[in-house]
């Protein structure tokens, strides 16, 4: 055994190092859970996208030391569009006191069963910036949209389709989720508007088994109205088939209208470049592909240094903003962000500029960005304003 003085001094020694060390020894990543689908065809592409984007911030963040010297981790769980699987997923998250917010998740029916069972506001969590504009939904406790809802979109369609004197318009809803309320809307509005709608037809995109038989009663029922417009107020892998069948058909000429959530390039990849030219597409996000805002020229700046073989697209964009909020509200949490701190700092966050765009979170009101873009599908599949 050594002399007394020597083992106070080798203590000492010790509870030094021990002090040295143990901030590295604590250190965590500041984990963010997110539920989306990356390996579904129907969302496969819109899932990479956001998990790209959310993620290319987060590495800008944590090249230059993180928030407080620890890094930010995005961790993407696959619910594979498995119903009920993305609230037990999310419950997996909560369970997780590491966990400190939630961003980015996707899928509809998921979402709206998480909104409809209060899992956000149970578990005292953030939801930021879910892929999600049915405004029914994200009003649920917890969630912080960024996207426009879809009556933004409804209305940019009917602004344009008046516009452009249609006459005759055809307007093609699915029977879940947000379809009808959707199609509502689209009746007061043309009303109002005095927009000629002929016909509403409704799509039971409940009906996977039967989907292609389903998809041709809809076309028959289009094609019978002579329409010189088309307004599909749907998503997911019947609005990309559904497009190609409605070009094949004696509606052909029609315009068609698509929304926010049907990636061009899935209708390009199944209806054909030729045939999903000239299709407008409503878009809840900002146009990524030119630099107008602040917030595009970072966006295509830091794509390029940490993504640089990604391609830029509004779901890289939109994790771009996603991850963005989350990294403010998880700075105004700091010192040593907790669940709690996190979501009060979202909740009180006010007026947040994401350059030259903005959100308003506050205890009265959660409003995300309230702009619609319309694009066309052009030559080569390309986008263009």
């Amino acid at each position: 055994m050594p002399p007394q003085p020597f083992r106070v001094l080798l203590c000492t020694l010790a509870a030094v190092l021990a002090g040295l060390v143990a901030p590295l020894a604590h250190a965590q990543d500041l984990l963010i859970g997110q539920v989306s689908s990356q390996t579904s065809p129907v969302t496969a592409v819109n899932a990479k996208g956001l998990y790209a984007g959310m993620n290319v911030y987060f590495s800008h963040i944590n090249a230059k030391g993180g928030i407080d010297g620890r890094m930010i981790k995005l961790i993407n769980k696959d619910d594979q569009l498995i119903p009920g699987k993305m609230t037990e997923l999310t419950r997996e998250f909560i369970a997780d006191k590491n966990v400190l917010a939630l961003a980015g998740y996707q899928n509809t029916a998921g979402i709206t069963e998480l909104a409809k069972q209060n899992i956000a506001g149970e578990g005292g969590i953030a939801m930021i910036s879910p892929f999600q504009g049915d405004k029914s939904i994200v009003s649920a406790a917890n969630f912080f949209p960024f996207r426009t809802g879809y009556p933004d979109e409804v209305v940019a369609m009917i602004k344009e389709a008046l516009l452009t004197e249609k006459k005759r318009v055809v307007v093609v809803y699915q029977s879940a989720t947000y379809g009808p309320a959707m199609m509502q809307l689209a009746q007061e509005l043309s009303k109002r508007e005095g927009l000629n709608v002929v016909s509403y037809v409704k799509m039971d995109t409940t009906a996977q088994a039967k989907l292609d038989a389903v998809i041709k009663e809809v076309v028959v029922a289009v094609a019978k109205e002579s329409p010189d417009a088309v307004m599909l107020l749907l998503g997911g892998r019947p609005a990309p088939e559904l497009v190609k069948q409605l070009r094949s058909s004696p509606a052909e000429s029609a315009q068609l209208y698509l929304m926010s959530v049907v990636p061009a390039a899935d209708v390009v990849k199944v209806a054909g470049e030729a045939q999903a030219r000239g299709i407008v597409i409503t878009q809840a996000v900002p146009f990524p592909f030119s630099a107008t805002l602040p917030l595009v020229r970072e966006y295509q700046k830091l794509m390029k240094l940490h993504a640089p073989d990604e391609q830029f697209s509004f779901s890289t964009l939109e994790g771009f903003v996603t991850a963005k909020i989350t990294v403010e509200a998880l700075k105004r949490a700091s010192p040593n962000p907790t669940r709690e701190k996190v979501l009060k700092a979202i909740s009180n966050m006010g007026e947040l500029d994401l350059g030259g765009v903005y959100v308003n979170y506050s205890p009265q009101a959660r409003n995300g960005w309230g702009g619609v873009d319309l694009v066309v599908i052009g030559a080569g599949g390309r986008l263009l304003r």
